[in-house]
């Protein structure tokens, strides 16, 4: 243990220290052991070698800070690894679980004040002499070896607890001092990022600065061509005193152009030097938090062993990106997600020995957590070869929870399926245990990955196995975000909440049931205005095209419309101030580099209020660029509420080219019609909310769409009721029994001619 590793070590205790160094050396005793076991105990004799050193050193430090249980649990145990490496002890599972409750009797002690360590002694007496005689059982253990009678005897303690006075490690819970001297570096940090991206933005400050000395140069450059030219042309006069005038301001020029070339290399050269700086800075200080990955899941192999062993399973976890640097903050809030997942691979995904040998795979599984930097973020892996997850299975629980019909269940896909397991209290265990099954499942997994800006997948194969993919940012004190213009103000969103950036033409703009869609690959995408999520009133017209970034996963995934695309750019968050409390749909500020501030995006946060709009009925229609420039085909409404008459008439006009808009009933009519430019309505009469002689009437009395043609299109063929809709105002009146495809074509063509312009 280094100072390097510790900083000042003359403000711990003595048993501090002992505290720090039984830490270390435990990992490398469970490590250790946990390797032999899969090795079957024939490890390499380095291994065993490493866990006598580690069982001595403890035994030195328990000796001085009076541990004396500690002592004789670590002498047991290097007396084990001594006969280990001699060749005279193979260290056999049931031998592992003695050595392993050893080891947590060591961690248990150390982690002891003095005040409450008496009676925690006092009150686990039994299991530490239980744990010592077994553990000294193996240390003499004569040969040859009886195993099965051994097994007999060694019977690891129950696992121990720590009394509540005792105080857990430095970091997970620091003392009061300790917790205050946490506070005030946390405090140091934010402020040395705070500096280092000031000192960015600075640096990034210069950039129009040179811009403008390059345009003095340009207009430089120009004056000096003018002097040449009119030196030129005084040189043919005869006034020799105008020639030496001219010919001194030309001289002049030279060194003027030479300044200037020279100082705006030397201000650019500056520039590179201080971003170069600045960005070193801000990366230096960010790496003062991350740590190794392995730092917090050291304890999984141990935890993952345990609990298979427990359940009559045997499987290994082999942990791969152990020094994938991860910010500490994140890595504190993953490890209970982390540890949840792996306790469902073995419950949930393991199989026993047997019943994985008669599956033809090997009787012990494995379980992969993997971690990578990947195009800027933390990705982290989960799979095993267990027996995967039974789709069927979650469709029957969807439609006996009646979550879904049954033909609705049926179309699902696996991806869809597997969302299911999100949900609060959705789990295919039929027992509950203390392991899984309570209730507690993949939605807390989810939700906590998602408070961290990260998003979580699953992947699954019947038979084959399970596999988690979670990302997340590097760190959440720089966030890779999208800047975008929103009403003429900046806003960000973080990178990994983007699906993709589109720019969709208005002509792909589709309404239906008055909400707004355009077609993206085999998926309609709704189009949302940020503006009015925001609550930042309509935007005004839009340009031919509307700049979209898609957000969100599955069913909730839309569209949402934007003022421009500025962007990505690193930024440095910064909190909002707590008096302004959680800022619906904002989730912290930061400084463009320019200096210019800027909102962060709640995603998360965004998606709910989409859905609350699209609950409400109150999105409202995208602004339209001006038709005049856009669109070169008439457009015409379409009002019923049968969806199959709805979707007959809007193939026929669309056939014939027209530009087709829907709308389900009278009010939903009034209101597409009042936002959109139409050249025709089409609508029914029997309507709910509203019929279409009240629809017609509306349309008829308002100021600015009194002269727009409307076909009335009804099963009521009556004289009277003829009469009725023409007299509403409708300009047709066409009867749905009567007519086929040309007629209704032929009606619209009376009434606005082709679809052409």
């Amino acid at each position: 243990m280094s100072q390097d590793q510790h900083g000042d070590l003359s403000q711990f205790s003595m048993r501090d220290l002992f505290r720090m160094e039984a830490d270390s050396q435990t990992q490398i005793l469970t490590e250790g052991l946990l390797a032999m076991e899969r090795q079957r105990g024939a490890g390499d004799a380095s291994a065993v070698e490493a866990m006598m050193r580690a069982a001595h050193s403890i035994k030195g430090a328990a000796a001085i800070v009076g541990l004396d249980v500690v002592v004789q649990l670590a002498h047991g145990m290097e007396d084990s690894f001594v006969a280990a490496q001699q060749g005279k002890l193979a260290l056999t599972p049931n031998r592992i679980d003695v050595l392993l409750s050893g080891v947590d009797l060591i961690l248990q002690f150390s982690r002891l004040d003095d005040a409450g360590a008496d009676t925690w002694l006092q009150a686990h007496a039994q299991q530490i002499r239980s744990t010592l005689d077994s553990i000294a059982h193996i240390a003499f253990l004569p040969e040859p070896l009886d195993l099965q009678a051994e097994a007999a005897l060694l019977a690891p303690a129950a696992p121990l607890t720590t009394p509540a006075t005792a105080p857990a490690a430095a970091e997970d819970a620091p003392a009061p001092s300790r917790a205050a001297a946490h506070l005030k570096g946390a405090q140091n940090f934010d402020r040395l990022l705070s500096l280092a991206s000031e000192s960015r933005i600075n640096a990034h400050q210069m950039h129009p600065f040179i811009q403008n000395l390059q345009r003095f140069k340009r207009n430089q450059s120009s004056l000096f061509s003018l002097v040449e030219q009119l030196h030129e042309a005084i040189a043919n006069s005869s006034d020799a005193s105008l020639k030496e005038k001219s010919l001194l301001a030309l001289q002049k020029t030279h060194p003027l152009k030479q300044f200037v070339l020279e100082h705006i290399a030397d201000i650019e050269a500056y520039e590179r030097r201080v971003l170069a700086v600045s960005q070193g800075m801000v990366d230096e200080v960010l790496t003062l938090r991350m740590r190794p990955f392995r730092d917090g899941v050291q304890a999984f192999p141990r935890m993952v062993r345990d609990l298979a062993r427990a359940m009559g399973k045997e499987v290994h976890l082999e942990i791969h990106g152990e020094d994938t640097l991860v910010d500490r903050d994140i890595l504190a809030k993953i490890e209970s997600p982390l540890n949840h997942m792996l306790r469902n691979a073995v419950d949930h995904g393991m199989d026993t020995p047997a019943e994985r040998v008669a599956a033809g795979k090997t009787g012990t599984g494995t379980i992969v957590l993997d971690a990578k930097h990947r195009a800027g973020m933390l990705s982290i892996e989960i799979s095993d070869d267990g027996k995967g997850v039974d789709l069927e299975k979650i469709r029957r629980q969807v439609v006996d929870r009646k979550m879904s019909s049954p033909q609705m269940a049926a179309s699902l896909s696996p991806a869809e399926l597997l969302e299911f397991l999100f949900l609060p209290a959705f789990s295919l265990k039929e027992n509950t245990t203390e392991i899984s099954g309570r209730g507690v499942g993949l939605d807390i997994v989810h939700e906590t990955i998602r408070q961290q800006n990260g998003t979580v997948k699953i992947e699954s194969e019947l038979g084959a196995g399970f596999r988690t993919s979670i990302t997340l940012p590097l760190t959440q004190s720089i966030v890779r975000a999208l800047v975008v213009d929103i009403r003429d103000e900046a806003y960000a969103i973080p990178i990994v909440k983007v699906e993709r950036v589109i720019m969709v033409p208005q002509a792909a703009v589709h309404t239906l049931e008055n909400k707004q869609f355009f077609d993206f690959g085999d998926e309609h995408l709704g189009l949302v205005s940020a503006a009015q999520v925001l609550e930042l009133g309509e935007s005004g017209r839009a340009p031919p095209e509307l700049p979209v970034v898609v957000i969100g996963t599955g069913a909730r995934r839309y569209a949402l419309v934007v003022d421009a695309i500025r962007g990505e750019q690193s930024l440095a968050v910064q909190a909002i101030d707590p008096i302004f409390g959680k800022m619906r749909d904002i989730s912290a500020a930061a400084l463009l580099d320019d200096g210019e501030p800027v909102l962060i995006l709640d995603v998360p946060d965004l998606l709910i209020s989409i859905d609350k709009l699209l609950h409400e009925g109150g999105l409202h229609q995208l602004a339209k660029a001006d038709r005049t420039e856009r669109r070169k085909m008439k457009r015409i409404l379409v009002v019923d509420d049968s969806l199959t008459v709805r979707e007959m008439e809007r193939k026929l006009l669309v056939g014939r080219g027209f530009e087709v808009d829907i709308a389900i009933d009278g009010i939903d009519g009034w209101n597409v019609v009042r936002s959109g430019d139409y050249d025709l309505v089409i609508t029914d009469v029997d309507m709910p909310r509203m019929d279409g002689i009240e629809l017609v009437e509306l349309i008829k009395k308002d100021i600015h769409l009194h002269q727009l043609p409307v076909m009335i299109v009804s099963y009521k063929d009556r004289p009277e009721d003829r009469a009725r809709g023409l007299s509403a105002g409708a300009d047709y009146y066409l009867t749905k029994g009567s007519f086929h495809d040309e007629t209704l074509l032929d009606a619209v063509a009376d009434l606005i001619g082709d679809a052409r312009r």
